[in-house]
């Protein structure tokens, strides 16, 4: 049933992509907003018991709908399963930035591409040269396809029904929005949100992480993860950066110069420097890691079967 949602899911987003900030980001980012002002007087235990409400709450009353709908009919199962994993996963949330982005540069638009890369990810980039542009949008589309694709497919696959799925979306949503504002602030409220999705994430980073490495330069890909990650801001996700440009054989990280500011970044991966090029290896190499995992659980599914 598992490979029969996501083979689903990858077909009816390609003929429906969702508009993923205005159906999920915003609804769920208001609802950790909700239970945040009710909740946070500035104690730890405020944040456990608030977090539980957050994710835990929802997680166990769509676990009990698929129980219920299962019972029913397998089918009803299936349908609920298709639903949530539509909601929370898939390549269009990043594709189509990442895609036109490649457009762009590969016309000389630079500005185009700027004010792409812009809208995608938040950030300035006033005056970026081509080769920035192409780090920022391979570093992005490789932590998206964690964020957005292997890491809700394991937990998918890990849990029962869709209820792995939600839990990490949810708890990525809880932890970004009860720590957007408070990054160099002591806040023991949000606390407990870090640590529960550090644990969450755990397994799934390491999990891309190894994809990309078996479907790219394996040897470089290891170097890279236990060298390179410890000096990323973002230890965690820079496994799968690290991991990901060893396996692609490309310089990502490393200063952006916008404008007249340069962001002091540590370096990440071997080989060249960054460029359109590379964007399109970087494609190849998310799309053989998703046949990867496929596959992997195709097998699990027939050895079910066979046992």
């Amino acid at each position: 049933m598992s490979l029969l949602s996501l083979i689903a899911v990858f077909l009816i987003e390609q003929l429906q992509p969702l508009d993923y900030r205005r159906i999920i980001a915003e609804p769920l980012g208001a609802w950790a907003d909700f239970i945040e002002s009710r909740f946070n007087a500035g104690a730890y235990r405020h944040g456990v018991l608030a977090w539980c409400f957050a994710v835990l709450l929802p997680v166990a009353l769509v676990g009990l709908v698929y129980a219920a709908l299962y019972a029913l009919s397998p089918l009803f199962g299936l349908l609920l399963n298709v639903a949530v994993l539509y909601l929370t996963m898939g390549f269009r949330q990043f594709s189509h930035h990442y895609t036109e982005i490649q457009l762009a540069l590969r016309l000389g638009d630079l500005e185009r591409a700027r004010q792409l890369l812009a809208e995608w990810q938040g950030c300035s980039t006033y005056n970026l040269g081509s080769e920035d542009i192409s780090r920022l949008s391979i570093e992005g589309a490789l932590a998206a396809s964690h964020r957005h694709v292997f890491a809700v497919l394991l937990w998918f696959v890990l849990l029962p029904g869709p209820c792995g799925a939600l839990l990490y979306r949810l708890a990525l949503i809880v932890r970004d929005r009860w720590n957007a504002e408070r990054i160099d602030q002591e806040n023991a409220f949000t606390l407990f949100s870090r640590q529960v999705f550090g644990i969450i994430d755990w397994l799934p980073l390491r999990a891309t992480a190894s994809a990309f490495a078996i479907v790219g330069d394996f040897e470089d890909a290891a170097y890279c993860w236990r060298t390179q990650p410890a000096q990323w801001p973002d230890r965690d996700l820079g496994i799968v950066l690290a991991a990901g440009a060893g396996a692609l054989g490309v310089q990502l990280g490393r200063p952006v110069v916008d404008g007249v500011e340069v962001s002091d970044r540590a370096e990440l991966g071997l080989g060249d420097p960054a460029d359109v090029d590379f964007m399109q290896s970087a494609v190849g190499l998310v799309w053989r890691a998703t046949v990867v995992w496929m596959l992997l659980l195709f097998l699990l599914g027939l050895a079910s079967l066979v046992g």
